[in-house]
């Protein structure tokens, strides 16, 4: 009778389910139970039991062997009687025809919900690695956001009972502000930041703190660490230091613009200096040829000279004419002229290239066969060895193509005489 007589401590058929909005970890308790007294947990087997999704019901059974627990995850809404608790089935005893009150502690936890902590991370120093003697002062604010993932690490980790959300914050903070800072603190150093450039990178100091400190976090607290965001990396632009490295940084990009113009127009210099090298061996090449015709036109301007002097003949009074002096002068004048013109048509006007050769592949019984030129194709074709049904392929063209298809072969088949006439 001292087990059942009294129906309003504990042990009546009730209704286990979390009614909070806002909760991490909620200790459930029956109706009419205000402390923590075994009567409290006095569940009777065949009570309701409601988990919604995303939640996570824990019973905890105090057993001679230690705490052993059953884990009931939502969407469950069913009476406490079924084989979802394997260890309650055990223990339960017979000997009231399995109805009898079990002692159990019952923890909602929340798998579903964001956890966020906003965090401020006083001023400390900060070095730049080119000045290490200018500590400027930093400081950092921001929120972390966290969920349960692995909610048995979780509950291994953190005492349930009398579980405080705000205080288990305030732990994962204290925490996080101390391992962030030595991370930001050495972000100059270990991926080459300039202090002055870190306000601009907030979004990847972010994701740099969280992913040296995501594995700590799930260790020591058996929580998931979703994402970091910082609001605002603050330099003390007030600080002398501050003042100074500002000077120096600006004084070191003066320096490295002007380095790096100096290195421009000495590149543009040499560029323009082998241009006009270029240039002047080009004309060189040019006034060889114009020195060439000037020694020519010596020679001729030599030759005619001689050939007035081959032309004359001394008959006693000065005067006269040598014909074989005459003809030998004019071939040797009219050589000499057509060289120059040569020379001064090959002076003002060079040859164009002979265009390119237009040469095609013939594909006859499966067999590639060529290159051939289109007059090459002509005498094929007059010989009846190629045909409109050949397929033919050239240098730019994507595939083989049938030869009537070809608009630059139509000339090819243009020249074939028809089929003899039978007799």
């Amino acid at each position: 009778m001292g087990l059942f007589g009294n129906k309003t401590e504990g042990g009546l058929m009730d209704v286990i389910r979390c009614d909070e909005q806002e909760y991490l970890v909620w200790k459930w308790k029956p109706s009419g139970s205000a402390n923590s007294t075994k009567k409290e947990n006095a569940i009777r087997y065949g009570s309701s039991l409601r988990v919604k999704d995303g939640e996570l019901a824990v019973f905890f059974y105090q057993q001679n062997n230690g705490t052993i627990q059953d884990f009931i995850i939502g969407p469950y809404d069913d009476t406490i009687k079924t084989a979802n608790f394997p260890i309650l089935t055990s223990i339960v005893g017979s000997v009231f025809g399995g109805s009898s009150p079990f002692q159990a502690e019952i923890y909602f936890i929340n798998l579903a919900g964001n956890n966020q902590i906003k965090f401020g991370i006083p001023y400390f120093d900060l070095f730049d690695p080119r000045f290490p003697d200018l500590g400027v002062p930093c400081a950092v604010r921001g929120s972390l956001t966290f969920n349960l993932t692995d909610f048995k690490a979780f509950i291994k980790l953190n005492r349930l009972r009398e579980f405080d959300l705000e205080a288990f914050k305030n732990q994962i903070k204290d925490f996080f502000i101390r391992k962030a800072k030595s991370i930001v603190l050495n972000i100059p150093i270990d991926e080459n930041i300039p202090v002055m450039q870190l306000e601009r990178k907030i979004d990847d100091i972010g994701d740099l703190v969280k992913s040296k400190i995501k594995t700590a976090l799930e260790e020591d607290f058996g929580i998931n660490l979703k994402r970091i965001d910082i609001s605002a990396l603050e330099l003390d632009k007030e600080n002398p230091h501050y003042q100074q490295l500002k000077k120096s940084t600006a004084d070191q990009q003066t320096k490295f613009i002007e380095a790096k113009t100096d290195i421009e127009i000495e590149n543009l210099d040499e560029t323009m200096r082998i241009k006009r090298k270029d240039m002047e061996l080009g004309v060189e090449g040019k006034n060889f040829q114009v020195h060439q015709l000037n020694k020519s036109a010596d020679v001729l301007k030599t030759a005619a000279e001689n050939l007035g002097e081959m032309g004359n003949v001394n008959l006693g009074g000065g005067g006269g004419l040598n014909p074989a002096g005459l003809m030998m002068g004019m071939g040797i004048g009219g050589a000499m002229g057509n060289q120059i013109g040569g020379m001064m048509g090959n002076l003002n006007q060079q040859n164009p290239p002979p265009p390119p050769t237009i040469q095609y592949f013939i594909a006859l019984n499966g067999q590639q066969t060529g290159p051939f030129t289109i007059e090459q194709l002509k005498q094929l074709a007059q010989g009846g060895q190629f045909t409109k049904q050949h397929h033919v392929w050239k240098q730019g063209m994507s595939a083989w193509e049938l030869s009537e298809n070809v608009q630059e072969l139509s000339s090819v088949f243009s020249v074939v005489p028809p089929p003899p006439p039978t007799i």
